[in-house]
């Protein structure tokens, strides 16, 4: 049967990927412009944590450990992500916009960060006449500092907009949506300025790190437009006293779930997040695969996030509770780090990269499923959803971050120990140090289940349940 253009037009929009997750208030034009900010932030995170990484230790001959140094700067600057949030919630403007000046002054941020990063990178790598010899440190840690607070402001406000203008129905699908930009926006971004890198030169590099910060202001500036209704705002509106920062942050807590979900987002991440630089040596190193081969690794992980992000969707939308669907994450990567484990042992490619896969899709899973439940939280008189979602990013960014150099230290750390005699013959060999990781990412994971566990009970137990006039095993008490 010849399928007829007058028949694809028939089908509307519903047959594209995520068409269910626009809504009345955000068409799904919008939503898909809207997200152009996640693009922006998906560029902004390769390069800080890895192109321009290589760029400095390779091209530049930066020293490691300044280079770890700089790559940390904007992990230290997440925690402000709650702060950011609050501001949003509580921000005063004759017009009544509250998300868009955020969205823009972190483009400002980010683009002048990423604007005279390549000069300072040049000096940091000792190509410096004039000046002290500090003036290279100093000033590449200023443009991470900016570079990472506008990429926290950016995705922190655009979020809070995105929740503003999206309904209770369709929150769970524009989270998925957004997070697949974001890896889109990585992707995409990757590949570019890495064929753009690829014969190096200082030249070549001021034009493409200044092309990604134009490029973020042309991005963010077609996804804020005509986002924000303008709602004129009184004298009197204006004029009022903004609530306090602790106030808020206490109305937050004082739900009762709020705090021990970010423990939850804190710890998983922390347990999803340690392996993110030790997968590509344990398989070069243990199993002896090549360069190509553990470079495929990041295709495998990206694959498994992504098809996490669109089981998340589906999931969500049936109305599957977010803290169950965190669990079935963690249970996943549960077993996807012992599949990891296991691999060196079995000597097994296909088991690795199954585990690979796995983390993959669990990780994504618990984030979809944590920032839904942020998302949904219910909000007091002064706390607003910017605030509940900058803290979510905070707690998120910041265990992440932390999570990756804690995760190399304690490698490097158990397989020095064992090198030199202090753990026993038995676990003298090249793996410990990986698999000690490992096994305490599912020590983490467990315990993230136990934090989890309070939180499915409430929702079971503040649930109205249908009744049908039947007397089930779900009328009973547990």
């Amino acid at each position: 049967m010849i399928l007829r253009k007058k028949h694809i037009q028939q089908l509307g929009a519903s047959w594209l990927p995520f068409a269910d997750a626009a809504s009345q208030g955000l068409p799904l034009g919008q939503l898909l412009r809207l997200g152009l900010f996640q693009v922006s932030v998906g560029m902004a995170t390769v390069l800080l944590l890895g192109t321009l990484n290589r760029v400095m230790i390779v091209e530049l001959s930066v020293p490691a450990m300044i280079v770890a140094l700089m790559i940390a700067l904007p992990v230290l600057s997440a925690p402000f992500r709650a702060l950011l949030g609050f501001r949003s919630d509580t921000h005063r403007s004759a017009i009544g916009w509250k998300r868009i000046p955020y969205l823009w002054f972190g483009s400002l941020w980010q683009m002048g960060g990423f604007a005279i990063m390549p000069f300072v990178l040049i000096l940091l790598g000792g190509d410096q006449v004039l000046g002290p010899s500090w003036a290279g440190e100093v000033l590449a840690a200023l443009a991470f500092i900016m570079a990472g607070l506008g990429l926290h402001m950016i995705q922190t406000a655009g979020l809070a907009l995105a929740s503003d203008r999206a309904t209770d129905e369709t929150r769970p699908r524009v989270v998925a949506l957004l997070y697949v930009m974001f890896l889109l926006g990585m992707a995409i971004s990757a590949v570019i300025v890495g064929a753009l890198l690829q014969d190096y030169s200082d030249i070549r590099l001021i034009r493409v790190v200044q092309g990604c910060a134009l490029a973020t202001l042309i991005l963010n500036l077609i996804a804020l437009w005509k986002q924000e209704k303008v709602r004129p705002m009184s004298e009197a509106e204006r004029a009022a006293p903004r609530p306090r920062f602790a106030d808020a942050w206490a109305d937050l807590m004082a739900g009762g779930t709020a705090g021990r979900l970010l423990a939850v987002v804190a710890v998983g991440a922390f347990g999803f997040n340690m392996q993110d630089v030790l997968l590509e040596p344990y398989g070069g190193q243990i199993l002896g695969l090549s360069v190509s081969a553990t470079t495929m690794l990041t295709a495998v992980y990206a694959s498994g996030a992504l098809l996490g992000f669109g089981l998340a969707a589906r999931w969500l939308g049936r109305g599957t509770d977010p803290y169950r669907m965190a669990g079935r994450g963690i249970l996943i990567g549960i077993g996807a780090f012992a599949a990891v484990i296991f691999a060196g042992p079995l000597n097994s490619a296909l088991v690795f990269f199954a585990g690979a896969l796995c983390i993959g899709l669990g990780g994504g899973l618990f984030s979809v499923a944590t920032l839904t439940a942020a998302m949904a939280m219910p909000t007091g008189a002064l706390a607003g959803r910017g605030l509940a979602l900058g803290a979510w990013g905070a707690a998120q960014a910041t265990a992440a971050g932390l999570s990756i150099a804690f995760g190399g230290a304690l490698r490097d750390g158990i397989s020095s120990l064992a090198k030199g005699g202090y753990l026993g013959t038995a676990f003298d060999t090249p793996a410990i140090g990986y698999t000690f990781v490992y096994h305490t990412e599912i020590g983490l994971l467990f315990i993230t289940l136990i934090l989890l566990g309070p939180l499915v009970r409430t929702r079971l137990l503040t649930e109205q349940p249908k009744t049908t006039g039947k007397l089930g095993i779900a009328d009973f008490p547990t």
